[in-house]
């Protein structure tokens, strides 16, 4: 008797531990309805300005039976991964060409939802306040992968630093430079670290949600894009979830009065709606 209650225990005690694991696994899962019919949307952002102009939805967004939650990254890469599988729904932090490049190199097929907000892309100093006073070889800080290393480069080209083979050519390398009148030194590091390396360098291409996450004064720069860079920002999900009514409705918010509003009065023109 003893030998068969024992090996119920231990049955027992394998059921409840296999059903805790399973919980766990379950937890970076994206969520669905509640019991009281809410849908629940797991977004990935970047901190500054996506997760804020999400975390201003939230309120609008329950009463019409969406949840908003919001996870925030540090980094390009995992928003992207984690939506491809589901462990996200949708994301906010990124633009057209980067998502082209992303779902090319990764074998990805996320699609655009809505188009939100444009964040001039820009170059900075904390040695210099102008282009001219660049020295011959100043060491210039660029983003690490392609999309927004060729912004870089482009913008560069359009204010007379370099020249580009091609300068529509939203995959240029530094390999496409054909001229460099002040032999400027590229140092191509990851795009979150750029800010952090200001000091190491005599200008670095920065994007702006990094820049106002370091609390760097967007006026302050250089060299800045205009309006008529083609980088606005998206909403982006799968292609299995893109026409929800959830994901629907987390796109009209993006895009409403309150939220031009919002955006307008908050960042002051460093965060240009696009609708």
């Amino acid at each position: 008797m003893k030998k068969w209650l024992l090996a119920l225990v231990s049955i027992m005690l394998v059921a409840v531990v296999a059903a805790c694991g399973n919980k766990a696994d379950n937890s970076n899962a994206a969520s669905g309805t509640d019991s009281n019919g809410a849908v629940t949307l797991r977004v990935g952002a970047t901190a500054v300005p996506h997760a804020e102009i999400l975390n201003h939805l939230k309120p609008e967004l329950a009463k019409e039976g969406v949840n908003l939650d919001v996870v925030e990254f540090t980094d390009y890469i995992q928003p992207n991964v984690q939506l491809n599988d589901k462990k996200l729904d949708a994301n906010y932090f990124q633009t057209k060409p980067y998502l082209d490049e992303q779902n090319k190199s990764r074998g990805m097929n996320l699609v655009i939802v809505q188009g939100v907000h444009i964040e001039p892309f820009g170059g900075y100093s904390k040695k210099y306040t102008s282009l001219d006073q660049l020295p011959e070889g100043a060491t210039i800080a660029i983003p690490n992968e392609v999309s927004n290393g060729a912004r870089a480069l482009i913008l560069l080209a359009n204010n007379g630093l370099i020249e580009l083979k091609d300068k529509t050519n939203i995959t240029s390398t530094t390999k496409d430079i054909t001229s460099n009148p002040k032999n400027l030194q590229f140092k191509e590091m990851d795009a979150a670290m750029l800010t952090r390396q200001l000091d190491q360098v005599d200008m670095a291409m920065i994007n702006m949600n990094y820049v106002l996450e370091a609390k760097i004064d967007p006026k302050s720069a250089l060299v800045v894009e205009d309006s008529s860079a083609p980088y606005a920002n998206y909403l982006v999900a799968r292609e299995d979830n893109k026409d929800s009514k959830a994901i629907q409705k987390l796109a009209k918010a993006l895009t409403s009065d309150d939220t031009k509003k919002f955006i307008e009065e908050q960042y002051k023109g460093a965060v240009i709606p696009a609708f």
